[in-house]
């Protein structure tokens, strides 16, 4: 099974406390995910435009910090948690609980900007991979699990890399290895060509 990845938009302004029907209300929106916003960190990364395409998105969670020991904040499955794709990525629009004093407090917290970053947390079908320019295209999303409301860019946190400069090594030494044997068995075939003409 594909293991699960996480990725946090590192853009201020994707996310805000924005005014209710009533002053009770607390909604925020944002988007967790831009497509072709190239993300580099040892390597570049893009979600493709359409990698939400075929993407379960039943029944996903709103969270702090991708933390699952905190309160969930809102959820697909009750409509507290609102997802749409469009021509940007995707975006979310949440509706938090006052009675709730977690809820209050992530709230706030974005409202006056001291939380202005949003993540994803994923699983993949499919993806491209350039080594001239050491990116990766995520071209199909799987599933995906929950969006986060982060107070820390995910790159600034090597624990949580899904993805390490190791493993993107490793498979560009792979590649070029793999093209590297192509290469010989054509000359070899070549040999043999000139061989059999004489």
């Amino acid at each position: 099974m594909e293991e699960r990845e996480v990725r946090c938009l590192n853009v201020d302004l994707h996310m805000r406390a924005v005014e209710g029907e009533d002053e009770k209300s607390m909604i925020i929106e944002g988007y967790p995910i831009i497509f072709n916003s190239p993300a580099t960190h040892g390597f570049t990364e893009v979600i493709d435009i359409r990698a939400l395409d075929n993407t379960d998105m039943t029944d996903v969670v709103l969270r702090y910090n991708h933390n699952d020991s905190f309160i969930v904040l809102a959820r697909t499955r009750n409509n507290s948690l609102k997802l749409k794709q469009d021509e940007i990525g995707l975006k979310m629009v949440a509706t938090l609980n006052p009675n709730i004093e977690e809820h209050r407090s992530v709230y706030e917290a974005i409202k006056s900007k001291l939380i202005d970053k949003m993540s994803f947390c994923f699983t993949k079908r499919a993806e491209n991979y350039d080594y001239d320019t050491n990116t990766y295209t995520i071209t199909d999303i799987e599933k995906l699990y929950d969006v986060s409301v982060v107070d820390q860019p995910f790159y600034d946190s090597t624990s949580l890399y899904a993805r390490s400069l190791k493993k993107t090594e490793d498979r560009v030494k792979e590649l070029r290895e793999a093209e590297e044997e192509k290469r010989e068995e054509f000359n070899t075939a070549i040999e043999e060509l000139k061989k059999l003409l004489g």
